[in-house]
């Protein structure tokens, strides 16, 4: 049978008016948010096999895709040892298993600073296995670990697991030096946990209706989870709240966060009962960060903000560091001004030395600072020598470390972690991520181009292939634009089996994101938002331009967020695009904006614009939602894949988004939506089961982009 003659399936309408300033959309399809209701679940399904069906002459080459991924991939393998206390923690994964495997092993003596060699495979002197995830997995179809906190001395592990991919998890405690649990069980949490210095006490937090985690909880080891104390609560729904504890574990800090405004508690943590009192009081607009560091004998707080200059009366939009006595974090004294070209994203505090993180020329990048017996010492950039990279600090748990634990990568170079010696500014290379077979890294080649935008500006795109790969050849664009966040160079063992077959891989990195600044993600959220579109456009335009590619070669990838971007380019300027390719898009915003009682809603409000209160933001996203913009024309082909538990962006969106795609457009490009009916927004939970999704998404883009045909599908 082959893949034309298969009909595909139609949602039935059941017309709903939904009235807003004066204006009513009517939704033919919203009856498929009941996933409880047998007629959705057999639309899901219905959608599901027709997938498979259209799909099923790229099986050999889905095969293919998972035994190159495999074969490249070191099963057997090992993290280096990180030290925290008396122990060296690591993680292990093992050939044919699903999950990691957590395990420490004792430390030689107090300075005992360089991390044990390790084989795979191979134990340590000493070594516990803490958690097993293949255990804890058993006899369920999704696993996802949330908290793995170590108290303080070492002695018992706080862990929580979610086996559904709601997000809601169940916190446990394990005695280490036994290795039986507590009875200590408390369920419906958030993923963390986090220790006071009496090992007596666990601060977790749980979520409220909508998903946002608004209350912070003390339980004391050994009592009934009904004695737990109410800690914190923030009642506003604009706000999520999170725990932790400084490195010098001298203070526990709750953190309550929106969009645009952040405020900080801390509470010492040896008084575990005590009152949490406020850094500095929330104002509007304002986001700052906290660190505990001792200056010159002093304890201080380091602080990351934003706040206006009052010297200048200019907001530090890029962010200022500043420093305060712990006892009065309001008297801030500035340790480095404001740059317009330079993002300050976080400031880390060791006994000896602080770290610095901050965005330039939109790459990462790291400074060490040490710390002397007057204050401060000449503070040192780390260089590197690739035009595209990424470098930021690794796990680096002990305040009194003499090395600085990092990471770094790029589109060519496989992850890499070192060791840093402050004193010495030693770079020393631990671990290079295991490439197996005929990887040669000098055989691909990344570099940056700029794209221009509707309005001048330019937009930075990241371009990595095969050395040799001729002009107009396929190409996967990958965007994202929201949140600030950024799309940083990154090795992928998958992804090569793209670029061998004469893919080229690019990252639009479109305004929304934080790749140039802050400035970057102000003129792609609320309404500036269609920046994040018509940049993508124009990413698109230059790779054609340029003859990179050509649009009949040219697939568009984006996940979530980035899902949104992909339903509205869609829209926009279809006929640049052979293929698009949607992962748990977000390509129904006005409908989820509009509703205070989904979860994550009343948070957006500080991304997207109120529209429940704001006429011009309800017609500003009306002009670019996915759905509420589908058109009777020529789509290119759509793979959307989504999860029938994920919390973040509802299952609803896509399935909606591809009934009234398939009602409406014109043409015959194939229209597919695949839900996974046991998984959460990450999608499927345990290795090899991600190892296959990306096969099947990756056979999808190289047939529909021409790089593989299906009759060559095998080869």
């Amino acid at each position: 049978m082959t893949s034309s003659k298969i009909t595909p399936p139609v949602a039935k309408k059941v017309p709903l008016e939904r009235t807003h300033h004066g204006h009513t959309f009517v939704d033919d399809y919203e009856w498929l948010r009941d996933k409880n209701d047998p007629e959705v679940v057999a639309y899901l399904e219905a959608e599901n096999s027709y997938t498979e069906a259209q799909t099923e002459h790229l099986a050999p080459l889905r095969e293919a895709i998972f035994e190159e991924i495999r074969s490249r991939t070191q099963e057997t393998d090992m993290s280096v040892p990180t030290r925290m206390g008396d122990w060296w923690y690591y993680a292990r994964t093992v050939e044919g298993k699903q999950y990691a495997i957590q395990c420490r092993c004792p430390i030689a003596d107090a300075d005992d600073w360089t991390p044990p060699d390790v084989t795979p495979g191979v134990e340590l002197p000493g070594e516990q296995v803490l958690l097993d995830g293949n255990v804890e997995s058993e006899g369920h179809e999704f696993f996802s670990l949330g908290a793995f906190s170590i108290s303080h001395d070492g002695t018992l592990l706080a862990y929580s697991t979610d086996v559904v991919g709601d997000e809601r998890y169940t916190l446990r405690i394990k005695d280490l030096t036994t290795g039986e649990m507590r009875a200590d069980e408390i369920p419906g949490t958030a993923p963390g946990a986090t220790w006071a210095l009496d090992h007596s006490h666990v601060f977790y937090q749980t979520v409220d209706e909508s998903w946002r985690p608004d209350t912070v909880w003390r339980h004391k080891l050994g009592t009934s989870v009904d004695e737990d104390v109410k800690v914190f609560h923030e009642p506003d729904e604009r706000y999520w709240v999170s725990i932790g504890s400084t490195r010098s574990e001298k203070y526990l800090m709750i953190w309550v966060g929106s969009k645009i405004t952040t405020e900080g508690w801390v509470l010492e943590s040896e008084n575990p009962t005590g009152e949490f009192r406020v850094i500095l009081p929330r104002r509007e607009g304002v986001e700052y960060g906290a660190e505990h560091a001792v200056i010159a004998g002093e304890d201080r707080f380091l602080i990351l903000h934003n706040d206006v200059d009052p010297e200048t009366g200019k907001k530090a939009e890029n962010f200022v560091l500043a420093e305060a006595p712990a006892d009065d974090p309001s008297a801030l004294r500035t340790l480095i001004e404001h740059r317009h070209d330079v993002r300050l994203e976080d400031v880390d505090a060791f006994e000896g030395h602080l770290v610095l993180g901050y965005r330039r020329e939109a790459l990462t990048r790291l400074a060490v600072w040490p710390l002397t017996d007057e204050g401060y010492g000449k503070l040192t950039e780390l260089e590197f020598d690739e035009e595209l990279f990424a470098v930021g600090p690794g796990a680096n748990p002990e305040w009194t470390q003499p090395t600085l634990r990092l990471g770094y990568t790029s589109f060519i170079t496989p992850s890499r972690v070192y060791d840093y010696t402050v004193s010495t500014g030693e770079l020393k290379l631990l671990k290079s991520q295991p490439v197996l077979g005929e990887f040669d890294p000098t055989l691909y080649e990344q570099r940056r181009e700029w794209a221009t935008a509707e309005d001048g500006t330019k937009i930075p795109l990241s371009i990595v292939a095969r050395k040799g790969t001729p002009e107009n050849a396929p190409t996967l664009l990958y965007g994202y634009g929201s949140y600030e966040a950024s799309i940083d160079p990154a090795f992928s063992v998958a992804r090569l089996s793209l670029l061998d077959r004469g893919m080229v891989f690019a990252v639009a990195h479109v305004r929304g994101g934080g790749e140039m600044g802050r400035h970057w993600y102000e003129n792609g959220k609320s309404l500036t938002k269609k920046n994040t579109f018509t940049d993508f456009v124009a990413c698109a335009r230059h790779l054609i331009d340029a003859g990179v590619t050509s649009p009949e070669k040219l697939v568009a990838d984006g996940g979530s967020a980035g899902g949104l971007l992909m339903g509205a380019v869609a829209n926009i300027a279809p006929e640049l695009f052979a293929g698009i390719l949607a992962n748990v898009p977000f390509v129904d915003p006005l409908t989820s904006i509009l509703d205070p009682s989904l979860p994550l809603t009343v948070i957006e409000w500080d991304e997207w614009g109120n529209p429940l209160e704001n006429p011009e933001v309800y017609e500003y996203m009306r002009s670019y939602s996915p759905y509420e913009n589908v058109e009777a024309k020529d789509y290119p082909a759509i793979l959307a894949i989504t999860s029938i538990n994920d919390t973040r962006v509802l299952y609803v969106e896509p399935a909606k988004w591809v009934a009234k795609l398939r009602a409406t457009k014109t043409g015959d490009a194939p229209l597919l939506l695949k839900t996974e009916m046991s998984a959460g927004h990450g999608g499927v939970s345990g290795r090899y089961e991600k190892w296959r999704e990306v096969a099947f998404e990756f056979a999808w883009v190289l047939e529909t982009s021409g790089a593989c045909r299906a009759e060559t599908a095998a080869g």
